[in-house]
């Protein structure tokens, strides 16, 4: 029995290391800058990251987020400690609200909910996050970051998280019958 046991979790590893490659790929191929503040980078990466946390839950979700945060900030010239911080909360957050949600009720109306939820929610992180972490990161003064709210950061949020969730949405089914199928 232990050889069984041991098999599924190598398959599950290897899964979860397959999606952190994709998320790695994803973010070295498409980059596109927003029209409002072009320091602010629209890219998929998150989306291998939301079907990994509707596909095997919300410790797999947070686990590859944690992978995925690390290798972007720290390997793939990403922004150090301070991309880091603010990708592993924010995308974490997502992953652990849409993990937790489909894994009580595997539905289509669920999976909407669950999106729509997280993308309220990593919006609602990232202006506290960018409150905190930014003018100590960035020496700006916080009150050039509450300038910044309303025009600029929450709209990125909700296009960066509603774009990747509604991907995530469409493609999700496809990918699991692969993710799932043993």
């Amino acid at each position: 029995m232990r050889t069984s046991s041991n098999s599924m979790n190598t398959k599950k590893m290897v899964k979860l290391a397959m999606m952190v490659a994709i998320s790695c790929v994803l973010v070295l191929l498409i980059r596109i800058p927003f029209p409002l503040a072009p320091f602010l980078v629209y890219d998929p990466a998150d989306i291998p990251i939301y079907i990994t946390a509707f596909a095997f839950g919300p410790i797999a979700g947070i686990l590859v987020t944690l992978v995925v945060s690390f290798i972007q900030a720290f390997v793939l010239g990403g922004d150090g400690i301070y991309g880091f911080i603010m990708h592993f909360i924010a995308t974490g957050a997502f992953a652990v609200i849409v993990g937790v949600l489909y894994q009580r009720s595997k539905t289509r109306k669920t999976a909407i909910v669950a999106i729509v939820i997280g993308v309220f929610v990593m919006t609602v992180i990232m202006c506290i996050m960018n409150l905190v972490v930014t003018p100590i990161f960035m020496g700006v003064p916080v009150e050039a970051v509450k300038d910044m709210l309303l025009p600029i950061i929450v709209p990125f949020n909700l296009l960066k998280g509603g774009i990747n969730g509604t991907i995530t949405f469409l493609v999700y089914k496809r990918i699991s019958k692969f993710l799932h199928n043993e």
